[in-house]
């Protein structure tokens, strides 16, 4: 076997013919941000999480949010504000007079693409 030659192990094929078609989708929108996407796609299938930072104008938020469609997931944003309380972010029970019983809502922390923003207005 020659030790220039690489084999692949699994086929990939279908794993880089997704990923380009999410890459395809979010370009339709979004231009010149082509490291922002790669990057929350590694995050995405590495299932970490991705700090995005940059000046208020370069679709940071509609990036995200056409990530989300691009993957059929579900999105939420929450916005950090310095009033912000647990209950903004798991949701709380509310009272049904309906059915007379507490009704757990929940909160934006439960989607699976997270928008944290401004995070830097956050308490301690």
């Amino acid at each position: 076997m020659d030790v220039n030659t690489f084999e692949p192990r699994s086929d990939l094929s279908s794993l880089h013919q997704s990923v380009e078609a999410i890459r395809a989708e979010i370009g339709k929108v979004i231009a010149g941000q082509h490291e922002m996407i790669d990057l929350l796609i590694t995050g995405l299938l590495t299932q970490g999480h991705v700090l995005i930072e940059g000046v208020p104008g370069v679709a940071k938020t509609l990036t995200a949010k056409l990530l989300a469609r691009c993957v059929d997931a579900d999105f939420s944003r929450i916005q950090f504000t310095p009033d912000i309380m647990p209950a903004d972010v798991l949701g709380t029970s509310v009272f049904n007079p309906q059915s007379r019983e507490f009704e757990y809502k929940r909160g934006p922390v439960f989607s699976n693409l997270i928008l944290i923003d401004e995070i830097n207005r956050a308490p301690a």
